[in-house]
């Protein structure tokens, strides 16, 4: 029995051109399969499947991928690279020029978060974030 799991993004005959995108942003990534109707391809060891499934559904927010970073470097790559034609939205959280949300987060923030002397600071200072910003979030 297989156990894998993986998601299902429709697009509107976009498939291919999204599979490309997303393997030129994310490091150790390729297409592993490519037909008409569906593109496979692996995004740091993860499988997404692309469906040409024409118009009728569009993405929204209510799936998003996450995307952790160690490093602001890591945070800016994604950040750029993603709302290159897409949308910035506030807290991390951005749509692609094909819609699909994502949130980029620094690890650090759980450990920040968790923190009852500093969380209430931590959250104020990324509520007025598009883009997360280690520093600042350091410092608050």
């Amino acid at each position: 029995m297989n156990d894998s799991l993986y998601p299902c993004l429709w697009f509107d005959g976009q498939a291919k051109a999204a599979a490309d995108f997303y393997c030129s942003v994310f490091k150790n990534s390729k297409i592993l399969t490519n037909t008409p109707m569906v593109v496979t391809f692996e995004l740091n060891g993860n499988k997404f499947m692309g469906l040409n499934g024409g118009p009728t559904y569009k993405f929204n927010e209510a799936v998003s991928f996450v995307i952790t970073c160690e490093t602001q470097d890591e945070i800016d790559h994604y950040w750029n690279n993603l709302t290159a034609g897409g949308q910035e939205g506030k807290c991390g959280w951005l749509k692609d020029k094909f819609g699909v949300s994502w949130q980029v987060v620094p690890t650090i923030l759980s450990k920040l978060m968790s923190d009852p002397e500093r969380s209430s600071r931590v959250m104020q200072a990324f509520m007025t974030m598009k883009k997360f910003d280690i520093e600042t979030l350091l410092k608050a």
